[in-house]
């Protein structure tokens, strides 16, 4: 025994180690590798030496380089400084967070919006507000982790839903159907497979069964409905959903998050969600990029245009070379391997023929579904995207993935 302690005493992070090894005998170990924009090429990335096409950002509208955005930056910075310096509940409110939460409301059709760091930081706590010990979530199996680390941090009993199976999910909602607090939660585009929820079905279920929706926008809003608002607007049912979230580090090109919903949410959310109360508050140039993008994402229709078509031609071209590719009109297409180490290896050797494209494993993923996850922006010229196509399919001939 006391062997055992000296021996902890002299390596007491060896067991690190050992299971790092392990993920790495299962091709499951990550690293952290560089990347930085090309100037003028919001399309590409470089990685040592080498000009990739990015077919892996979430910059799904090509704003994250944007003149007006960053000239909208550039001038906060010069007139307010670096950072906010507390949080918002101290001395970090700035009245641009004012301005942009009357416009996210505006935008949305609802009466409040409140603005967090990121979205992580925003579905843990939103959830964890709404819910505690002894209440029960609704969760599709296939939500973002935040989702599931908020429900984690509520103590709440988590009753998960086959992804988008609407029988399973009633049969847990007549099974707790005697808890007074029940909230059912979902993303609105799932961020690997790039499907939708059944949303009119969840408005109809929580109706019958008296819960609450929580709708995650992270990956539709700027890409649906005219101005951009996301599926619940697109499908005209934004209103039905009492608490809707969104990010700016997607369509918007930025980094932050939002939640919009009632006044007495907002007021809730303010005097409750701990990531907001105890955090410092996002820098105002990013909070003055937000409101630039914001403008942009209303008015320049072309760029929802242009993602749509490129969505629907880069589908195709995998079809037409022998690929089975899901349904669906997002920009989010997930080629699935299954192996890990095929699936690392088919990055690799995109990568090595000009294309960022990664390889998503589990736990990210379920078992067995690891996959590369190919993600368009607005800015992808169609030339781009056919040779593109080229390349997958021939790599996935030789890597066996593609059987012709």
């Amino acid at each position: 025994m006391r062997d055992e302690v000296e021996k902890w005493a002299r390596e007491p992070m060896d067991w690190m180690k050992r299971e790092l090894d392990g993920l790495a005998n299962c091709s499951l170990e990550r690293s952290l590798r560089n990347s930085a924009p090309v100037a003028l090429h919001p399309s590409y990335i470089i990685r040592g030496q080498q000009q990739l096409l990015n077919l892996a950002s979430n910059d799904y509208l090509g704003l994250s380089q944007h003149p007006l955005i960053i000239e909208a930056m550039s001038k906060s910075l010069s007139i307010v400084g670096a950072g906010a310096g507390a949080s918002r509940l101290v001395t970090g409110n700035y009245p641009l967070f004012e301005h942009l939460e009357v416009e996210l409301a505006a935008w949305h059709e609802r009466e409040a919006a409140l603005v967090f760091a990121n979205g992580y930081m925003a579905n843990s706590g939103i959830i964890r507000t709404l819910v505690g010990r002894g209440d029960v979530v609704f969760s599709d199996q296939l939500n973002h982790a935040s989702i599931v680390d908020g429900i984690v941090l509520s103590r709440a009993d988590h009753a998960r839903y086959r992804h988008n199976d609407m029988k399973h999910l009633e049969t847990l909602l007549e099974k707790y159907r005697h808890k007074e607090r029940k909230l059912i939660v979902t993303d609105a585009i799932f961020s690997m497979d790039g499907d939708q929820a059944p949303l009119q079905e969840l408005i109809a279920l929580k109706r019958e069964y008296g819960a609450l929706l929580m709708v995650d926008e992270a990956h539709s809003s700027g890409i649906y409905s005219e101005r951009g608002e996301g599926l619940c607007h697109a499908l005209g049912i934004h209103h039905d959903v009492d608490i809707m979230m969104g990010t700016f580090s997607k369509s918007f090109g930025l980094y932050g998050a939002y939640v919009c919903g009632s006044r007495t949410l907002v007021r809730w959310l303010v005097n409750k969600a701990r990531p907001l109360i105890y955090s410092t508050a996002l820098p105002p140039s990013i909070i003055a990029g937000i409101l630039a993008s914001l403008s942009l994402v209303q008015s320049e229709h072309w760029r929802r245009q242009q993602l749509n078509a490129n969505s629907v031609l880069f589908r195709s071209f995998l079809r037409e070379g022998g690929y089975v590719i899901g349904e669906g009109d997002s920009p989010i297409i997930p080629l699935i391997i299954g192996d890990n180490d095929k699936a690392l290896r088919f990055s690799e050797a995109l990568e090595e023929k000009g294309i960022a494209a990664v390889a998503i494993r589990p736990p990210t993923v379920p078992e067995g579904t690891a996959r590369i996850r190919f993600s368009l922006s607005a800015v992808h010229g169609q030339q781009e995207l056919a040779e593109a196509a080229e390349t997958i399919i021939e790599i996935g001939q030789q890597l066996e993935v593609l059987k012709r």
